[in-house]
């Protein structure tokens, strides 16, 4: 279920940003990223864990790193950061142990990212015109 949720969620966001013209400015895209890789910080903080807090904000300062890149060279970096930190979602629990991510994050926050970066790519794509001339 909180695959469905994180995926509902992330069609409203991408169509709510594209209707309202949010998405028009580059910065749009990359903004998500830094705020999706941030929550694992702060459910570092959350479950009072600072080797968590420490890992969580190395990782979290990548995936900014990859959003600034990507906002200054190219978008295509931001949709592989962001189908990126939902392959991270998945693998997690595996190499971080973090107290306070609750059960249903991995999952939902894995849908919203893949549709996300998903979205952006198809826009990048409409724009370039490479659906014309497929």
């Amino acid at each position: 279920m909180e695959y469905l949720i994180g995926i509902g969620l992330a069609v409203v966001v991408c169509v709510f940003a594209m209707l309202a013209g949010f998405d028009r400015d580059r910065v749009f895209y990359p903004t998500l990223v830094i705020v999706v890789a941030s929550y694992y910080v702060l459910f570092a903080a959350m479950g009072s864990s600072t080797p968590a807090l420490v890992l969580e904000s190395v990782i979290a300062g990548g995936f900014l790193a990859l959003a600034v890149a990507g906002f200054k060279k190219s978008l295509w970096i931001v949709v592989a950061a962001l189908a990126g930190h939902g392959v991270f979602d998945f693998f997690h629990h595996l190499f971080i142990r973090n107290p306070g991510v609750p059960m249903w994050w991995p999952g939902f926050c894995l849908g919203f990212d893949v549709l996300a970066g998903g979205f952006l790519a198809m826009l990048l794509m409409r724009r370039s015109g490479f659906a014309a001339r497929a």
